[in-house]
């Protein structure tokens, strides 16, 4: 036997690693933060966004404060207690929009089919389009629809995109808020994250609490017209939950954040659904609330003024921002001590808008 030749031996090509998108990049946390900074927004260049990246971009035509946003919903299932993919496309964009303080004027749809899908779930889900869009009083006024082949999409993915006018005095921006704001939120968290996970999985759940998705631009006038510039910013509380929503607003406007554990309208079915399944609340996502940062000596006021309305008749005050720690928030627990909240890392609940 002989020995090979030492000149002839050759060490192989090392593998070369290629990253890859992970359903975590889809989570709205910090994976999500990582994928639109590192990836998306530097490939624009010039044309990039300037300022902090917020639920809706706001633009100038003539005298006119304008709004406009995009949103993608992937939703799965398509059909739950309390909403369907088309409702969440109509209030997802609207709530968008409001989040700037923009009442909408107008939306775009598109629809992304996959061939041999129920021609009676594409009627279900347009009329529910058609619904949510009359009740919310806003025309859809264009469209799109393309069919790719089997196994090149999960039945229907739905495209909408909105555009508002923005109310006169007001400027809520993520970058917005300052340390004194009391920090409200208009309704109970966890209803729509803890309904469609027990939908897809046949968990039983949605058997007692149901999605709360909504428009929520007719409470974000009312507490615009109770509040005027008062109304610092505005979040809604979706991919992420609460704690993605409040830990960009503490990033981007440069403030810490306290939030009472015990002030969190966290409701009882919810609660048993996230302790059976190892789930926090406040990570779990929403499609019919908001937060609001508010100026201390007029946040009674705002409260009062979404309590009001029936979209945030159990609005509460949850916590206060302020000058400790930027862009650290903590809850405060019902025994005193305290813990970071922190945005979501992974994939929590996939495709659940």
């Amino acid at each position: 036997m002989t020995a090979p030749d030492p000149a002839a031996l050759t060490c192989p090509a090392p593998l070369r690693e290629v990253e890859r998108v992970l359903l975590g990049h889809g989570s709205g946390g910090r994976l999500s933060a990582e994928l639109i900074g590192d990836v998306l927004v530097p490939a624009l260049g010039r044309a990039a966004p300037p300022g902090p990246l917020e639920d809706a971009a706001v633009f100038t035509v003539g005298d006119t404060d304008l709004a406009i946003s995009t949103d993608a919903y992937v939703v799965s299932p398509l059909f739950f207690a309390g909403g369907d993919i088309g409702s969440l496309a109509v209030h997802g964009t609207v709530n968008d929009l409001a989040m700037r303080a923009a009442m909408p004027l107008a939306l775009t749809v598109a629809y992304v089919v996959e061939e041999g899908f129920a021609l009676a779930d594409l009627r279900r889900v347009a009329a529910s389009v058609g619904a949510a869009a009359c009740a919310a009083g806003v025309p859809v006024v264009t469209g799109d629809t393309k069919v790719v082949g089997r196994g090149a999409a999960d039945g229907l993915f739905v495209v909408s995109t909105g555009v508002g006018r923005r109310l006169p005095g007001a400027a809520p921006s993520a970058a917005g808020a300052a340390a004194g704001d009391a920090v409200l939120l208009s309704g109970p968290i966890g209803c729509h994250g803890t309904t469609v996970l027990s939908a897809r999985e046949g968990l039983g759940f949605d058997a007692e609490i149901g999605s709360d998705t909504r428009p929520l631009h007719r409470l974000v006038e009312a507490m615009v017209a109770a509040g005027g510039t008062a109304v610092h910013a505005l979040r809604d509380p979706t991919r992420g939950g609460i704690a993605s929503a409040l830990n960009e607003i503490a990033r981007d406007s440069h403030i810490g954040v306290e939030v009472v554990e015990r002030d969190l309208p966290v409701p009882e079915p919810v609660h048993a659904a996230c302790e059976l399944l190892g789930l926090d609340p406040a990570q779990v996502a929403n499609e019919g609330c908001l937060i609001a940062f508010v100026a201390p000596d007029r946040a009674d006021e705002v409260l009062a003024a979404m309590r009001s309305r029936p979209e945030g008749r159990e609005a509460v005050r949850i916590g206060t921002a302020t000058g400790v720690d930027p862009g650290r928030v903590v809850i405060r627990t019902g025994v005193g001590s305290r813990r970071v909240l922190d945005m979501l890392v992974g994939e929590q609940l996939p495709r659940i808008c």
